[in-house]
């Protein structure tokens, strides 16, 4: 949530950039356009919205009482890949069929 609050921050600054009608940025040797800026903060975005949307799931798997089951196929997530993922959804045999099938 803080990385949100961060971007957000971040795209008003662009936002307020963009209205300042003495900017010209195009043409500043001192780093990225607003442009550029704007699209990589709107991309961090779009990523962390993700992320938590994923963690808000997996805390809703927890509050059911079926965290650490694929709900794919319903067996057992294996511990190791929890450490490493612990929103995963998927067993890492479904992960892997649904990454090959796509």
């Amino acid at each position: 949530m803080r990385g949100l609050a961060r971007i957000a921050d971040g795209l008003t600054v662009v936002r307020e950039g963009r209205n300042d009608g003495a900017a010209d940025d195009e043409h500043d040797p001192e780093g990225p356009t607003m442009a550029a800026e704007w699209s990589r903060l709107t991309g961090g975005e779009s990523d962390l919205r993700v992320e938590v949307a994923a963690i808000d799931a997996a805390i809703a798997r927890i509050d059911a009482g079926e965290y650490g089951s694929c709900i794919r196929c319903g067996r057992a997530i294996g511990a190791e890949r929890l450490r490493a993922r612990p929103e995963a959804e998927l067993c890492i045999d479904c992960a892997r069929l649904l990454e090959r099938s796509s």
